[in-house]
């Protein structure tokens, strides 16, 4: 296998507001100032942006510019689809304008993949759902939400388009909720180029088993790509990977290198209160120890007590790898 690649949603470099502090753990960062710090992260290589961008007249050169200054490169474009103007839903919005608003942004996101050369383009369709029993026609809002990114696709059939699932936030209910709904919706989409990005804190948040979602993902050949971070399974908290769940994610990370699957491994962690360098480069390394112990790991030992069910002595091979690889 290659050199193993890290990257970072760019809003990891942000500053945030929750509905408590309204006015911001910090003074706002333009997306140049994101991208700076970003480069000061160990092993970071590549970065998923947002657009459009906050600052209009930023242009792509300017862009261009500043991840070159930084080493950097794009595995991703996250077009906005989830903010006010999408409050009743980006593609399943009653309101046949926004849905064509959202078709239009995400193929005005498909341009700057293209011009970045980046892998894919990131559909969180956070607005598409609903709150409350009978507010909407079920059949109906699957039917859009399918149609919406299966019309991405056949219109940009050069690239990739991945849909990150969670359960819920901003919606009760989030239309593409779960690995296996989100893997239903993409087979009657019938295209080869939807796929996941499996956010290892959503899955367990949505009461999943990240390992487990990742294999039903790359067993229908949908997985295109990643991220980590970690919460306590009540709410998408977004901390430091490997914090708190960290065998289940060397489980996770034990699936991928069990298939084969090589991509970036991609932070999607929200540090409030940390230092966001700091926290980078905290995930990033514990991270790096995940990769050492999968190469001490015996595989055919561990399939031997997977083969058995033997509970005791898998989780002993997994522990004397990870804890001893920090």
């Amino acid at each position: 296998m290659g050199k193993q690649r890290y990257g970072a949603g760019i809003w990891h470099f942000a500053t945030y507001v929750d509905r408590y502090a309204t006015d911001g753990y910090g003074p706002a960062r333009s997306l140049i100032e994101m991208i700076d710090l970003a480069g000061q992260v160990d092993d970071l290589s590549v970065v998923d942006i947002n657009y459009p961008f906050v600052d209009p007249s930023l242009s792509l050169d300017t862009v261009d510019a500043a991840l070159k200054r930084n080493g950097l490169s794009v595995i991703g474009i996250t077009p906005e689809i989830y903010t006010r103007q999408f409050m009743r839903g980006a593609f399943t919005n009653p309101d046949a304008g926004i849905r064509r608003l959202a078709n239009e942004m995400c193929n005005d996101a498909a341009n700057v993949v293209r011009r970045f050369g980046a892998d894919y383009v990131k559909l969180w369709p956070g607005q598409d759902g609903w709150d409350y029993p009978f507010q909407v026609d079920h059949k109906k809002l699957w039917q859009m939400s399918v149609e919406g990114v299966a019309e991405l696709a056949g219109q940009n059939p050069d690239l990739k388009f991945v849909i990150e699932y969670k359960p819920r936030e901003p919606r009760a209910h989030m239309s593409y909720d779960s690995v296996a709904r989100t893997l239903l919706g993409i087979e009657r989409m019938g295209v080869p180029n939807v796929g996941i990005l499996l956010d290892f804190g959503h899955s367990l948040y949505g009461g999943e088993s990240p390992a487990d979602a990742a294999q039903l993902a790359i067993d229908h050949g949908r997985l295109f790509g990643m991220d980590v971070n970690d919460n306590f399974r009540g709410w998408d908290d977004d901390l430091i990977a490997g914090s708190v769940h960290p065998i289940e994610l060397f489980e996770f990370f034990y699936t991928l290198r069990k298939n084969g699957w090589e991509g970036v491994w991609q932070l999607d962690q929200f540090p409030f209160r940390e230092d966001s360098v700091a926290a980078a480069n905290s995930a990033i390394g514990f991270l790096k120890a995940v990769e050492r112990a999968l190469d001490k790991l015996d595989f055919a030992e561990m399939q031997d007590a997977q083969d058995r069910q033997d509970a005791v002595t898998a989780l002993r091979l997994a522990r004397e790898a990870l804890f001893s690889s920090y």
